[in-house]
């Protein structure tokens, strides 16, 4: 390991999520601390998640060894992030904070948390498509950043990231747009098991229906909302069906294979979600 050989003190990782997931596979071999400086939204810098990929899969883990000791946080440092980085990137962040909501270990300071990063995130992330030199929309983006870290830190998972795993393992997809496309079409999959938490998005986005809310939010920021326009082929949708539900998350839902399939095609396509009955 060459930062042992080094002897380095620390890691800096100065970037977006891959960058400090670099970081973050560094320390877990060689238990170097880090200290991460962001410049994108997903919030990586305040959990101790990790993810690596090897032979077409994405495997993921917790270990206090990859949370970060400081992060610094400067909304300068973002301004020149091209605003489609900027867009998908929060909403990962968002992505993050739906999954908090209805996890099986939610509680009530994380779902405030959650709440209000998608509140900033939703009102902040449009403002810096519109006007990328807009300091206060990036400073209120990095705070939606660290909120939406910060539950992901503490909350369990779902449907939504197992998708994304599984069509960035084995498609190699891009994470931020994957997670961008697939997050209104795994929210509306669980709307009817999840009502509490899908209140609480329609609340934050100041939407008739959480589905939609987050659909219309993608497509307002210009960014793509249909996985074909990522490279994924019609063919792939099977196997990323099975490959999901080969190791399913904990999900409010159950999961379904024909359903699931489903999702997935409307994600391919980039169709519109319909609305939950509860939320139109």
């Amino acid at each position: 390991m060459q930062a042992n050989d080094a002897g380095a003190d620390c890691v800096v990782a100065i970037g977006g999520g891959s960058t400090i997931g670099l970081a973050k596979a560094v320390a877990l071999e060689s238990g170097i601390q880090i200290v991460a400086i962001p410049t994108t939204y997903a919030g990586s810098e305040m959990t101790p998640i990790y993810g690596i990929t090897e032979n077409g899969t994405k495997k993921t883990g917790r270990d206090l060894r990859v949370l970060p000791r400081a992060v610094i946080y400067d909304p300068e440092l973002t301004l020149s992030l091209p605003t489609r980085m900027s867009a998908t990137s929060g909403m990962n962040a968002i992505a993050h904070c739906v999954e908090a909501l209805y996890a099986t270990n939610a509680n009530p300071v994380t779902s405030i948390m959650a709440e209000e990063a998608i509140r900033y995130l939703a009102r902040a992330l449009p403002r810096i498509v519109k006007r990328p030199q807009d300091i206060d929309a990036r400073a209120e983006c990095l705070y939606g950043a660290w909120l939406a870290g910060s539950v992901l830190a503490t909350t369990s998972v779902a449907l939504h990231h197992k998708l994304c795993h599984t069509l960035g393992g084995m498609l190699n997809l891009p994470h931020a747009e994957t997670h961008t496309i697939v997050l209104p079409h795994a929210t509306a999959y669980n709307a009817s098991a999840a009502a509490q938490a899908m209140g609480t998005i329609r609340h934050a986005l100041q939407s008739r229906d959480a589905a939609q809310g987050l659909f219309d939010l993608a497509a307002h920021l210009d960014v793509p909302v249909a996985l074909q326009a990522l490279g994924m082929r019609l063919a792939d949708l099977d196997r990323v069906a099975d490959a999901a539900l080969a190791a399913p998350y904990p999900n409010p839902r159950p999961m379904e294979r024909d359903a699931i399939r489903s999702l997935l095609e409307d994600a391919y396509w980039g169709r519109r979600p319909r609305a939950a009955l509860s939320g139109a």
